[in-house]
Parts: C-alpha cells; structure tokens; sequence
C-alpha cells in the first residue's frame, strides 16, 4: 500500500461525505436562512478531494510508487467524484445551487461510457488495453472540476458558463482522441495477426 495509493482510497471516502454535506445543504436551504456553512463544507470536501487528485498522481510519479492498484482506483475515484457532483447539481435542487444544463452531464456521462465500453471491448479482442493518458483528456478534468467548484461555491460574476463550455469542447476532443487510440490499437492487433 503505497502513499499514493492511500491518499486515493481517501479521496473514494470523501466522496460519499461530500454528497451527503451537499444534499443535507439542499434539503435546508431556505432563502431567508441558508446555512452557507453546509455549502462550504460541501466545497472543501469537494476542493480536497479534487486537489488530492493532482497530489497522488505527482506522488506516484515522483517517488515511483505506480501500481496496478492506482491505475484502477485513480480513475474510479475521479469519475466518481465527477459524476456525483454532475448528477447533483444537474437536478433541481431549490434555488440551493445553479442547474447544470442537461448537456454537459450527458455528455461527460456519455464520453465516459463510451470509453468504458471500448476499453472492455479492446480488452476482450486484444487481451490487453493500453491507456495513456492524454493532456487534453487532463485538461477536459481540470474544467469540468473547475465547472462544478464555480456552481458549489456559487460564484455569480463572471458566470460558470466560461469553463463549462471549455470543460464541453476539451471533453468531446479527448472523447475523439482516445476513440482514435483504441482504433489505432485494434489495427495493430489486426496487423499481427496478419
């Protein structure tokens, strides 16, 4: 058990806390007495957990603590994280936080799926997959973690609308970039074969 990986597994138990933090500020929220203190608690829980994203992969990297075990659980724990606080803040939620339109959530949603279902099916024809990481795809993260901290925190001016549309444009982008990649993997296997 490296110390990256320990701080992932942390990050996978704020998840749930966060949740509950910004569903309990929903319940309560009243515009006359909204108790700021469960959003903002709902914004650090959320803050940390996304920060400890940069921190335990740096950690991984410097100090070459790269395992299997991360490369399963670091993703997990981002898309989680991710598609928590997409599905929360696409639903109405009283006034307590601005409503994501509904295209943003579906298509991180549907990009990830998608990704999902090609890496089982490279998996299952090759017998292996071979992820890396693309700095558009980190790029399409950092906005969309950007994205929802703006709607947690509430921030009026300028609008959230800036860095979801980057978040939109970055996330599509690598969605096509890796749906290449896998092809590109396929056609290798082929040509073996061959």
């Amino acid at each position: 058990m490296t110390t990256a990986n320990k701080i992932t597994i942390f990050r996978i138990l704020l998840i749930p806390v966060f949740i509950f933090m910004a569903l309990d500020y929903i319940r309560d929220f009243t515009d006359d007495h909204p108790d700021e203190w469960k959003r903002y608690l709902a914004c650090l829980v959320f803050g940390v957990a996304a920060v400890s994203d940069a921190l335990d992969g740096y950690i991984a990297r410097r100090y070459r603590q790269k395992t299997e075990l991360g490369t399963i659980l670091d993703p997990l724990a981002d898309k989680t994280l991710l598609i928590s606080a997409l599905i929360l803040l696409s639903c109405k939620t009283g006034g307590a936080f601005d409503q994501l339109p509904l295209w943003f959530p579906v298509l991180v949603i549907s990009r990830d799926a998608i990704l999902l279902v090609g890496t089982i099916l490279i998996h299952m024809i090759v017998g292996q997959t071979k992820t890396q990481p693309r700095l558009i795809g980190k790029a399409a993260t950092l906005f969309q973690m950007i994205t929802l901290g703006w709607v947690l925190l509430g921030i009026d001016q300028p609008t959230f609308h800036w860095p979801m549309i980057a978040s939109g444009l970055f996330t599509f982008a690598s969605g096509i970039w890796y749906i290449f990649d896998g092809v590109k993997q396929l056609n290798v296997h082929e040509a073996k074969r061959v």
